[in-house]
């Protein structure tokens, strides 16, 4: 009798109660803050909350239940390395900065100014130097063949590992897109900032990239996803990290670049003409004299 071997179905639903009760308790808690909360501390005819915030919370709601949830959370892990980059760069590029733009000022400024200790402590892990060590040692060791190996065979460990990624890029964060302007850093460090969060992550994308042999042992598997190879898929993964989250924060350089040159130019046409104002009371003045 010939026995065949399951063939792995890349598409076989899984159940991730973990996540859904992430999502859940986000959901409930944007809620408490914006049904109970805020009308006991936002004075009387000011918004709670403005639409913008309210579509950038649902963004990042339905971002975050995406990129962890069945298939991308399965695909990812057992069968091609280039879905977990794009995962990971949703869980830390794309969905805390819209938590972040999501947020009120006045709920930013009772969590992490008037909360004690513990908004101190806050704004200690949120300091530029801080936070963006702390991210980019995160990113670095996540793509450990060890860890990766070891959020394979364990469920709980591969939960902890994405949350802490997640929390360290909501603090990574907080100096650009804060909802309070006294938390964010000026707009020329944030594009240097935002410079040293690309530059530092092609260090694995190109280790990735141009290594030698399978790098992530579980994913030679003998099974080829989609028709994609494991050198394939590697290399895709490298590429991804490096081109695509390089040309993210680059992008919003660009905008940070052309919103700051446009005040500028701004302010220095509102100056003119007091100038003019100025010279020419002057000359006037030599004149009569």
């Amino acid at each position: 009798m010939t026995v065949f071997a399951a063939v792995p179905d890349p598409w076989r639903w899984q159940a991730h109660p973990e996540v859904w009760f992430l999502v859940a308790a986000l959901v409930v808690l944007g809620w408490w803050a914006i049904r109970v909360i805020g009308p006991r501390v936002v004075p009387s005819g000011e918004l709670v909350v403005t639409s913008f915030q309210r579509w950038c919370f649902l963004a990042a709601i339905v971002l975050l239940l995406v990129s962890a949830d069945w298939p991308v959370h399965d695909i990812a892990e057992a069968h091609l390395y280039a879905v977990h980059m794009v995962q990971h760069l949703m869980l830390t590029l794309i969905v805390p900065p819209l938590f972040l733009l999501a947020m009120p000022a006045w709920l930013a400024r009772l969590l992490i100014l008037e909360g004690g200790r513990g908004s101190k402590a806050l704004r200690r892990m949120a300091h530029p130097v801080v936070a963006g060590v702390l991210f980019n040692a995160l990113t670095a060791l996540t793509h450990w063949s060890g860890v990766v190996q070891w959020s394979f065979d364990s469920g709980a460990f591969h939960y902890s590992v994405h949350l802490a990624l997640f929390v360290s890029a909501l603090l990574m964060w907080v100096p650009v897109v804060a909802p309070l302007p006294e938390l964010r850093i000026s707009v020329p460090s944030q594009m240097i900032y935002l410079f040293l969060m690309s530059v530092i992550p092609t260090i694995p994308a190109a280790w990735l990239t141009f290594a030698e042999g399978t790098v992530y042992k579980h994913y030679d598997d003998g099974f080829e996803a989609f028709g994609v190879t494991v050198t394939s898929d590697q290399q895709a993964a490298g590429l991804i990290m490096k081109l695509i989250g390089g040309f993210y924060l680059w992008a919003i350089i660009v905008v940070r670049f052309i919103g700051y040159s446009r005040i500028h130019h701004r302010e220095n046409q509102q100056m003119r003409p007091a100038e003019g104002r100025h010279l020419q009371l002057k000359a006037d003045r030599e004149l009569v004299e």
